[in-house]
């Protein structure tokens, strides 16, 4: 990925004229793009390591293997937020991880952290750079210096049991990868956040992460059947069984911790065989909460798509479902959904036949294969469009939350009109928008788009809008996040989340796991 936006540069976009017209007439945006920061014109801050800390890091990894230089710490300064990506068009000095290190056994992953723990040098874990919340962010929190944990030499497939449905990975196994190793073996893992191109399987698990194909194959701690970690007070081993009643899950802890208890180096998943077929279908509601109810009876009645998704109005009227149209008119009207099933024929199209049968019994009129085969097509190309909406004077971030389905309007207006209310405030109208992409019995995610115009200080202006957001969300009865983890963005809002006494909880935990707390401080735990 570049350093001061989204993937691969040869996959950026320029804005289409139909963006353009929307941002000049909505937002007062003329969008002209103001030219990137050249990498050699960023100033770093020195790195605070020692040559004595320099030589001995080096020589547990290898020369080779130990990034000091600007571009190695510029390439891990943090994530792809919108605060991220602001940030490092500052040619002012700027904080990165004092060095970079790809450790290429677990032996070397519990060198490094015995030498950082004597030293007092913290360590983030990193995989594939993608978090969009702060939790890679090298915060130092009273430490001598703060080096990044490069997990990209994990990059194994361990195992694949073909009968039990099982694969072992590397931590550093990319998405892309996992599907290639999977594939030439006839299986796929199924698991498509937006993130898929460049994450990994350690930070899939590290996150909590969820799929585009959730309603059919589970969110990725589902799919988890074992994981092994290193921290400093030794190694987790942990998931024997397909299901134990062995006392609490501990590998609860590691799922969703971000790196702060320890380095995950490998992750045993649930895969199955490539499906044979898929089948699309999409569909218009005449409104968000027709459609919401409608998704609703399709989950309750467990007919089993594979992707199931709702856009409200606003994102179906700009046609953000579809990113090769996005700014055009949209021509359904209403709030577009999408269906797809995977399987073999016959189960393919039974389930395709009961959800269709319920989505026309809850109002909603099909509009053929086209507009679901678009989505798929254009799936993860959306945060290319955020980096040429930031360069253009816009403000642009997603942001996400999950509640059950009787208080999902009221979230979903709580969280807009604090979107709204902040924007305004700061000078300028938003266009907020949103999508259902993730459903269960109970209840259903909320993924919210919103684009504004930079006012004054933009990373300040979009500090209190997340925070009003937050606010929304946590008085509203929803989660502060669904998918995109904690880190250090919503760590403000843990202690609403689980309580005075969860707090402890992770405190103790944090305590046995890494008595001298150098695992990527400032997240997670308040």
């Amino acid at each position: 990925m570049t350093w001061d936006a989204w993937g691969d540069p040869q996959a950026a976009k320029p804005l289409s004229d139909g963006i353009r017209t929307l941002l000049q007439q909505a937002l007062g945006i003329e969008a002209a793009p103001t030219p990137p920061l050249p990498a050699e014109q960023v100033q770093l801050r020195p790195s605070a390591l020692s040559a004595q800390d320099r030589e001995a890091l080096s020589a547990i990894v290898g020369p080779q293997h130990c990034g000091i230089d600007t571009m190695s710490r510029l390439l891990h300064a943090g994530g792809k937020s919108t605060l991220d990506l602001l940030r490092r068009k500052d040619s002012g000095p700027q904080d990165a991880s004092d060095a970079v290190l790809l450790p290429g056994s677990e032996s070397e992953v519990a060198a490094i952290l015995r030498y950082c723990t004597e030293r007092r040098i913290a360590v983030v874990p990193f995989g594939g750079g993608t978090s969009v919340v702060g939790g890679l962010d090298p915060l130092r929190d009273g430490f001598a210096a703060v080096v990044t944990l490069d997990l990209r030499r994990f990059d194994a497939l361990h195992m694949l049991d073909e009968v039990a449905g099982e694969a072992e990975f590397g931590a550093g196994v990319t998405g892309p990868q996992a599907e290639e190793l999977l594939g030439a073996q006839g299986f796929s893992l199924g698991h498509f956040p937006q993130s898929f191109q460049f994450a990994t399987i350690g930070g899939f698990a590290a996150t909590r992460s969820s799929g585009q194909d959730s309603a059919g194959y589970g969110r990725f701690d589902d799919m988890v059947r074992g994981l092994r970690a290193v921290t400093p007070a030794g190694v987790l081993d942990l998931g024997r069984a397909p299901a134990s009643a062995a006392g609490p899950d501990l590998r609860q802890l590691l799922l969703g911790s971000e790196g702060v208890f320890g380095v995950i180096t490998r992750v045993r998943v649930r895969v199955h065989p490539i499906p044979a077929t898929t089948r699309y279908e999409a569909w218009s509601f005449p409104d968000f909460a027709t459609g919401a109810q409608a998704l609703r009876a399709v989950t309750q009645t467990g007919t089993g798509p594979t992707v199931i998704r709702l856009s409200d109005e606003a994102e179906t009227g700009v046609n953000l479902a579809t990113t090769e149209s996005i700014g055009e008119q949209s021509l359904t009207g209403g709030c577009l959904a999408i269906t797809l099933f995977e399987g073999t024929p016959a189960h393919a199209e039974s389930r395709h036949a009961e959800t269709r049968a319920v989505l026309e019994q809850h109002g909603g009129a099909s509009l053929g294969e086209a507009p679901a085969r678009a989505w798929e097509q254009g799936r993860f190309g959306a945060p290319y469009l955020r980096d040429a909406l930031l360069a253009a004077g816009a403000l642009c971030e997603t942001l996400e939350t999950a509640t059950t389905w009787s208080n999902l309007l009221a979230l979903k207006a709580a969280v807009t009109e604090a979107l709204t209310t902040s924007l305004t405030e700061s000078g300028t109208p938003a266009l907020v928008m949103c999508h259902i992409s993730h459903v269960y019995p109970t209840g259903a995610s909320l993924y919210f788009t919103v684009v504004a115009a930079q006012r004054g200080n933009p990373i300040d202006q979009w500090r209190t809008a997340k925070a009003a957001a937050s606010e929304a969300m946590v008085h509203t009865g929803g989660t502060i996040t669904h998918h995109h983890a904690v880190g250090a963005d919503h760590r403000p809002w843990m202690r609403d989340e689980i309580g005075d006494l969860g707090v402890e909880v992770l405190r103790a935990v944090k305590a046995t796991l890494d008595p001298a707390g150098i695992l990527n401080p400032g997240k997670l735990i308040p």
